[in-house]
């Protein structure tokens, strides 16, 4: 039926309909598929977004693309300084940071508290850190709010994260405890097993990560005297590998030299709870399904048009169907129609989200609570929804021809319903 003839005739008829359109019913119906398209691909990018952002930002900030930790049974990463060397050689490997982390209690305005008095006191994860190290694996002193970070030698000298005091804190939480009247400068206790040591209070890190938020941070070296640990082993190594290289290659090949023996060993993705997954999957089907009631406008929106164009013309389709042409071919020049709204609303679409949108948001991320959400629209997922528009839209065109054309040719070219 489909022959190359009575295609080429259909795209004639489906061209010299459009070129003869209106332009305000062409750029309506074109500004109708940017929108589902925009509505299909941002919805579930932005909801999507808003988790990425997290997990984006833990792995920039804590966990880096490869996470070296402490066995469940075990203090620390034992074999640590040999372990670090290795990393440190492995191909792919651009740089690492380890760290030293220890529970804690900070203590504050102790000076001028009278007997009666609370005592100001929060818990804390102390974490020793090569201030170097850290910053170029993680670029930790980014997130610096007020003060300075730390630089190697500093001595009772502490960062702490804006959880821990109680000016940054928004919302009170149960059970959360934080430090009050707490600055730059001020001196605190902290309280490391039996160990207590007053420090000041360098720099203070704002971050929408809780490893962060929730931590305090000093310089190695004096850290590891506190805890007694002289034997190099920590229990944190944070590796950063290089921009062309898999993270997954880097924890596998640890892993075949034994590294397992001593540590748990994952790539940023293999560190993220389950659940923080679950809660992904279940943003992104959520968006679709808000999306695709927008899919189900533009179908309607096409139906009309399409339905209302083939009305207006029923007597000059009876005309071509006396003359000889196949009511297919008439219906597949409906069909070619939709497709060009369809795929020319689509390529606009496209241009704006990857020419526009996913870039201003990478730049511009949306201030959420507990991240910065961006965009997500992976190119797979994007050409995906973009064929899901074509086909509804090519369904939403043919029905109201198909309707119009079976109709008898004679009632057709008379006006007769």
């Amino acid at each position: 039926m489909f022959s190359p003839l009575n295609i080429r005739i259909g795209f004639y008829l489906a061209l010299r309909a459009l070129r003869r359109a209106s332009l305000w019913t062409t750029g309506l119906i074109v500004f109708v598929m940017v929108l589902t398209f925009l509505n299909l691909v941002v919805i579930s990018g932005i909801l999507v977004g808003l988790l990425q952002g997290a997990v984006d930002a833990v792995r920039t900030r804590y966990t880096s693309d490869v996470i070296i930790s402490t066995l469940s049974d075990k203090k620390y990463i034992e074999n640590s300084p040999n372990l670090i060397e290795l990393a440190r050689n492995l191909e792919g490997v651009e740089a690492l940071t380890p760290r030293y982390r220890e529970s804690a209690s900070l203590e504050a305005n102790y000076r001028t508290r009278k007997e009666s008095d609370k005592a100001n006191i929060a818990p804390a994860q102390i974490i020793g850190i090569d201030p170097a190290s850290e910053d170029e694996v993680t670029g930790l002193s980014e997130d610096l709010i007020e003060g300075e970070f730390l630089v190697p030698g500093d001595y009772d000298k502490i960062v702490l994260g804006n959880y821990l005091l109680k000016q940054y804190m928004v919302i009170e939480t149960p059970g959360l405890a934080t430090l009050e009247n707490v600055g730059i400068g001020t001196k605190i206790r902290i309280h490391v097993g039996d160990v207590t040591r007053e420090v000041e209070v360098k720099g203070i890190l704002k971050s929408k990560v809780d490893e962060i938020a929730l931590r305090a941070f000093m310089v190695d070296s004096q850290f590891r005297s506190m805890i007694g640990r002289n034997d190099g082993n920590v229990d944190e190594i944070s590796i950063k590998v290089e921009e062309d290289v898999d993270p997954a290659e880097v924890r596998d090949a640890l892993l075949l030299r034994g590294a397992g023996n001593d540590a748990r060993v994952q790539t940023y993705e293999d560190a993220q709870p389950q659940a923080f997954k679950d809660i992904i999957a279940t943003f992104s089907m959520l968006g679709t399904m808000f999306s695709s009631i927008g899919l189900v406008v533009a179908s309607v929106t096409i139906f009309i048009v399409i339905f209302i164009n083939a009305i207006t013309r029923r007597k000059y389709i009876g005309i071509l169907k006396g003359i000889g042409i196949h009511g297919k071919v008439i219906e597949l020049s409906y069909v070619f129609q939709s497709i060009f709204y369809a795929v020319l609303g689509s390529a606009v679409g496209l241009a704006l989200v990857y020419g526009f949108l996913v870039p201003y948001f990478a730049n511009n991320p949306i201030d959420f609570p507990f991240s910065d959400g961006i965009l997500v629209a992976p190119i797979n997922q994007t050409f995906f929804r973009v064929g899901l528009l074509i086909v509804s839209t090519v369904i939403a065109g043919y029905i109201p021809a198909w309707m119009i054309v079976r109709r008898n040719t004679l009632d057709s070219i008379l006006g007769r319903n």
